[in-house]
């Protein structure tokens, strides 16, 4: 299959996810959605279920005003819009874990604003790498699988989290190789890369290795385009269409990320251990260099320079979602390890009620005239 042949299936799947749920409602299978970020999705998977990434949409928000203060991220508040509205309709259950302050009120608002859609709570420890956190985390496993026994009247099997385990361990690797791959393509758009991204949300993970593999095999095939900008982008998460359109009107090329929707979360596999549930336990404790994970030495920052320093970027662009507390306290951190690297950094803020994108326009441009 022709390179662009796949990334336009990538793109007809990360634009049109409720097509996606009602495929797999119309085969039969339960849908439950995984709010970002960490959300155990491997025991959805194993418990027999679709594991659907609940990240919100770019949307005017009107009916979660309610429940939410207007100084909240908008992540947040438009995934509880969509769940409002309807959007979401026919998913068995929510998952949503409590890593900021702003996750913990949508599982909270969603108990009385969507209570057709059961929500499951994930509180996951800060203090994850000792034994009590692990403990602490296996317990919160523990119980979201429950609920899904509970609701799905059936029972759990370790087994079957082993092999969920090696699906998302296999698509985690192809994530990476593609990454990698894809920084070897100026020719490859910013747009169609958000498109590979976000499309994994939607699908089950072992139909979205396969295409990443095609894609993959046809890369290797193609020659590399003509050479672009290369910078490093950085944020919880950046799949508008808008946005991701200014950087290849301006020539501009995306050669890795440190973005929670995008490549973080594909950094840490689920090593062996005694069972697939302690496996999945050392995965959450093995994480790190993310804004939402306690982390005193913000080790985070130090990745985001040797990462750009290894694929030849030319300065960080820190995209910024409005009202994010832990993202906005790491980018003081960011900015001066950047800094002191001789790395030049900016930081543009988004939120997903945006509609007109030409402050950020202005700002990406101007600094790439700087770099």
């Amino acid at each position: 299959m022709a390179v662009q042949e796949l990334l336009n299936k990538f793109h007809d799947i990360a634009a049109n996810p409720g097509k996606q749920m009602e495929a797999y409602l119309k085969a039969g299978k339960r849908v439950v959605l995984c709010a970002p970020v960490y959300t155990p999705e491997e025991i959805v998977h194993a418990m027999g279920a679709v594991p659907m990434g609940a990240w919100g949409a770019d949307t005017e928000l009107q009916l979660s005003k309610k429940y939410f203060p207007a100084f909240i991220c908008s992540i947040m508040q438009s995934i509880l819009e969509l769940g409002i509205k309807g959007t979401y309709d026919g998913a068995s259950a929510i998952i949503i874990p409590s890593l900021c302050d702003s996750l913990k009120c949508l599982g909270e608002n969603w108990k009385y604003a969507v209570p057709d859609i059961t929500f499951i709570p994930m509180v996951h420890p800060q203090n994850r790498a000792g034994e009590a956190g692990r403990a602490f985390t296996k317990a919160g496993y523990q119980r979201v699988i429950k609920t899904l026994e509970k609701l799905f009247a059936t029972t759990y099997d370790d087994a079957a989290l082993w092999g969920s385990i090696r699906i998302y361990n296999e698509h985690n690797a192809v994530m990476r190789e593609v990454s990698a791959l894809l920084a070897e393509h100026p020719e490859i758009s910013a747009c169609a890369r958000s498109d590979i991204f976000k499309s994994a949300m939607f699908m089950l993970k072992e139909e979205h290795t396969a295409l990443v593999k095609d894609l993959i095999e046809a890369l290797k095939r193609s020659p590399a385009g003509e050479t672009k900008v290369k910078v490093l982008i950085s944020g919880i998460i950046a799949d508008s269409h808008s946005l991701n359109s200014i950087f290849d009107d301006l020539g501009i090329q995306i050669v890795a990320d440190d973005v929670a929707a995008q490549s973080r979360q594909y950094r840490t596999d689920a090593p062996e251990a005694e069972t697939a549930l302690d496996s999945l336990v050392l995965k959450f404790s093995g994480m790190g260099n993310c804004s939402l994970l306690f982390d005193v030495d913000k080790k985070r920052a130090d990745l985001i320079v040797k990462t750009a320093q290894e694929t030849g970027a030319r300065g960080v662009i820190v995209i910024l979602t409005k009202f994010c507390d832990p993202e906005e306290f790491d980018y003081v951190i960011i900015k001066s390890r950047c800094e002191e690297a001789g790395l030049p950094v900016t930081l543009v803020e988004v939120d997903r009620q945006m509609v007109n994108y030409e402050q950020a326009r202005t700002i990406i441009e101007t600094f790439k005239d700087m770099i």
